[in-house]
């Protein structure tokens, strides 16, 4: 394959010129270190090298001005702005930041494309006063303030151009039009050769530049573009050289350098679909591991997403030995990155004390958790675990360890929204970290050279902040750190010629391939669709000539086809999973590839290979370590919830009660369900104890009000521990918490004053010890429980448990009295009021008939739900009482239960647990 940059400077030697004289300007620089390699393969003789320089150098040589970062222009025109805006309505740098990056794209594309400034300022000026909303007379400040705004921003220009000026350095567009100011002189003073090769899209300032130089004689332009994009007149990857040919008053004289027929010459194209970056990081590796060595020093993997390189540096075969990366690793995604994230996070969020989450993720993080002893990290975890620490001080963390405290004091020290004070805290912890990782130099080699770039950064900031001294607060600190941060890349070292080529599609420019594999070709990527950061309205954009979305998709379409014009294996990768935010569909440059018919498409859906596997539920057979273990269980006793639980899933049961695991002690960040329930539970215990043997009167229980308050606030301390329950969610919980306690009360006030003779017998009354002899066991079984409230109302007994969630009667029927050990949903909290019943009479011998059942502060309004026993399915006729007949028939299916969960010939089987449990 002959390059384009070949084919020029073999034009240029071919009509006498001497190369060495010639000053080529390119659209990058990097096409700049393969013009060198072609030049060394067209010279036979040693000769000076020529001058090679970017658009964007030369520009800044015209205009005698220096190009200064983003990050300082905003700088710069804070102080600009801080001058000409009265004190009173300053914005602080933050605010100002999120507007004024706009502004100064639009002063860019003002003056890179010519425009006159006074005028369109003006006009944007007089269309926000026609279009602003209000139609009152007299204006309101927020319309006064939208209105001044607008005929602001030619001062802002004037004063901000001249600022930087005098400086004698420029943001872009500046720079450009000042280059076009000094062209003339440039012209009567140079007796240079330019030849400009490889452009496609120019601004006005470039056009100008390169048709003065043309037609003075002293410039040549090679276009690298196919004949048949150009005279397709729809086809965009011709749009701006069609529109340079109609309108360049050089070409009505002048042939175009030069039109060639590459495109439609025989190619091997294939497109794959594949689902998702990884898929598609995975599908490039597959592709290169299938590629010669020979191809491979002549393959280009353009990357349409920069989030790619990572894995797709992952997923090429350690054979492929050399890999010359153009685009850097962006300094974000770098581990560090989330550490100085988290801690500005801190800092900006900090109320006095910290949250909880943000102290687990900064000592844990894999830098700072190198600077600790293991075991403080668990430490403090533990502390806030246990204690249920929802937010805590610096001080608070100190105490929880004996050591590490100076490891503390850095990491969670308030900065006091002093920026001085935040650069200084990065500093010191890039200081610790790298004495830790220089412990093991070869080791760590990646690692040290992350903490250099962000102390590299800090430094940037602090001789920014030194100069400029407009940061003021750790917001303001941040949004500068992240703008520093997006723009910034750690560069990969390689030798730019050899092996594989891995860049951006930018970077491809002028630059020829035999083997393109090109990724994230999705609508929203590739193109990247309409966006317009611009305060300029897009109507006024086409009167004024500005580009719109339209050119920058042309753009796009010209470097895409320009990587096929004299490709030869040409492999297009897009995602077919659709993200609104990533990309979309598959790009249009596919389907435009597909319809134009010239091209033989290859498209091939590639999907990941899944095995599916059939879930097998886990199943522990009962060995005869595990049938003693069985017994102690026994032994000790089995209660009522640990039945249910079985019944639920012998798995769960086998977890908690044989292995021992229960749920790890975590931060209760809002009070839970089990939360509410004990405190409800032991609030009504505290409340009637004094009242234990009484029965109840109406004065009883008006005396009970006052103390609610006392009780809930006591209990939530114990259960709750230092957890906050004064606001957010918790305190809605505590409002509920008083709601159940003071509406059950009313309820039981109105029972009384009905008639109802209710007595008190016994609270929380924990029933231990109760032996049941089963004839298949040949050792003992005991039976504990804890009955919430005991009492007798119109002369009956009463078994009641308590539950804050909602229970209707259907959920203390049984019809069939099998189903109590089968079907946990319906039926468990039966098989609970049940037990209780059945225990208390082995232990006390009760007075039959009795009532068991459930009082549930959901539905108070159905009062004492009562176990019921229902004759078949289909009526209505139940019997609340429960007699020795009752539990009788409870006892057979007791006994079946815990013979089940004893019988070594039965397997501890997990079930299928529906979410609905």
């Amino acid at each position: 394959m002959t390059s384009f940059i070949y084919q020029v400077l073999n034009d240029l030697k071919s009509k006498g010129f001497n190369l060495s004289d010639v000053s080529f300007v390119l659209p990058s620089r990097r096409a700049g270190v393969f013009l060198k390699k072609e030049l060394s393969t067209l010279v036979q003789k040693n000769i000076f090298s020529p001058e090679i320089i970017s658009i964007e150098s030369f520009v800044e040589e015209l205009a005698d001005l220096k190009s200064i970062s983003n990050t300082e222009l905003l700088f710069e025109f804070y102080t600009v702005y801080t001058k000409i805006t009265p004190l009173t309505e300053q914005e602080p740098f933050e605010s100002f930041t999120k507007w004024a990056q706009l502004i100064i794209q639009d002063f860019n594309e003002i003056d890179r494309y010519l425009i006159p400034q006074k005028n369109i300022f003006e006009y944007l000026s007089a269309i926000k006063d026609l279009d602003h909303w209000s139609l009152e007379a007299n204006q309101t400040p927020l319309i006064s303030n939208y209105l001044k705004f607008w005929n602001k921003l030619y001062v802002y220009y004037q004063k901000f151009t001249s600022h930087l000026k005098l400086k004698n350095s420029g943001y872009q567009g500046l720079i450009y039009r000042e280059a076009v100011n000094n062209l003339e002189n440039y012209i009567q003073n140079t007796k240079k050769t330019h030849v400009f090769l490889g452009f496609n899209a120019l601004n006005t300032c470039e056009e100008t530049i390169i048709q003065e130089l043309l037609q003075n004689e002293l410039g040549y332009t090679y276009w690298d573009i196919d004949k048949s994009f150009v005279d397709r007149k729809y086809h965009d990857a011709g749009l701006f050289i069609r529109q340079h040919l109609k309108t360049w008053k050089y070409f009505k004289n002048n042939k175009l350098n030069w039109l060639e027929n590459l495109y439609e010459t025989k190619k091997n194209i294939t497109v794959f679909g594949v689902p998702k970056n990884v898929g598609q990081a995975k599908t490039v590796g597959t592709i290169l591991k299938e590629l010669s060595k020979d191809q491979i020093k002549n393959t280009a993997v353009i990357l349409g997403d920069e989030n790619l390189l990572l894995p797709v540096l992952n997923s090429i075969s350690k054979k492929i030995e050399a890999i010359n990366i153009t685009m850097g690793f962006p300094l974000k995604s770098i581990p560090l990155a989330s550490l100085f994230e988290q801690l500005f996070s801190l800092q900006i969020n900090n109320q006095s004390k910290y949250y909880y989450k943000d102290i687990i993720a900064i000592i844990n993080h894999q830098y700072t958790a190198l600077l600790f002893d293991p075991s403080n990290v668990k430490k403090i975890t533990n502390t806030i675990n246990t204690n249920n620490l929802i937010y805590l001080t610096k001080e608070e963390l100190i105490e929880t360890i004996e050591n590490d405290k100076n490891i503390i004091s850095l990491l969670f020290t308030d900065w006091n929204n002093n920026v001085d004070n935040a650069i200084e805290s990065c500093f010191k912890l890039i200081s610790v970290i790298k004495d830790k990782l220089v412990e093991d130099r070869k080791a760590n080699q990646l690692g040290l050279e992350y903490l250099y770039r962000f102390n590299a950064l800090f430094n940037e900031i602090s001789s920014l902040n030194q100069k400029f001294k407009s940061l003021n607060s750790i917001s303001g600190l941040y949004s500068v750190y992240k703008e520093l941060l997006s723009s910034e890349t750690l560069d990969f070292q390689g030798e730019p010629l050899q092996g594989l080529q891995v860049m951006g599609m930018l970077e491809s420019r002028v630059i020829d391939f035999e083997t393109v594999i090109i990724t994230n070709v999705n609508e929203g990527v590739l193109p990247s669709g309409k966006s317009n950061n611009s305060f300029i309205p897009f109507d006024v954009k086409i009167e004024k000539n500005l580009p719109t979305y339209k050119e920058k998709d042309a753009v796009y379409t010209y470097h895409f086809y320009h990587l096929l014009q004299r490709a030869k294996n040409i492999y297009i990768l897009y995602n077919t999973e659709t993200d609104a935010l990533i990309g979309g569909e598959k790009s249009r440059f596919i389907n435009q590839l597909e319809l134009e018919g010239i091209h033989d498409i290859n498209h091939k859906i590639i999907a990941p290979k899944i095995n599916v596997k059939p879930e097998k539920l886990l199943t522990v057979p009962k060995t005869k370590s595990l049938i003693e273990a069985i017994k102690n269980v026994a032994l000790k006793g089995f209660s009522p919830s640990s039945l249910t639980n079985y019944v639920r899933n012998p798995i769960d049961f086998y977890n908690q009660k044989i292995l021992g695991i229960n749920t790890l002690d975590e931060v209760e960040e809002n009070v839970a369900a089990n939360t509410l329930g004990t405190v409800v539970h032991n609030t009504l215990e505290a409340l009637y104890i004094p009242l234990k043997g009484h029965i109840l009167t109406q004065e009883h229980i008006k005396g009970l009000f006052p103390k609610i308050d006392e009780y809930i606030n006591k209990f939530f301390k114990e259960e709750y521990k230092e957890g906050l329950i004064n606001q957010g969610k918790n305190l809605i919980v505590y409002e509920v918490a008083k709601r159940y306690i003071t509406n059950f009360l009313n309820f039981e006030l109105e029972q009384i004053k009905k008639g109802n003779k209710i007595q008190i017998i016994d609270l929380e009354k924990k029933i231990e010890n109760v032996y049941i002899n089963i004839d298949q066991l040949d050792f003992p079984i005991k039976l504990n429980g804890t009955v919430d409230r005991i009492d007798v109302c119109n002369g009956k007994t009463r078994i009641i448990d308590y539950k804050t969630g909602k229970v209707e009667q259907k959920d203390v029927t049984v019809v069939n009295w099998e189903d109590l050990t089968t079907d946990y949903k319906k039926y468990s909290k039966s098989f609970q009021v049940l037990m209780y019943a059945y225990m208390l009479n082995k232990k006390t011998e009760l007075n039959f008939p009795v009532e068991a059942g459930i009082i549930s502060f959901k539905n108070l309004k159905s009062g004492f739900i009562k176990f019921a026993k229902k004759e078949k399915s289909g009526t209505n006729n139940k019997d609340f009482d429960i007699t020795e007949d009752t539990l009788t028939e409870f006892e057979i299916e007791l006994k079946k239960l815990i013979i089940e969960i004893c019988n070594p010939e039965i397997p501890f089987t997990e079930k299928e647990i529906k979410n609905d449990y």
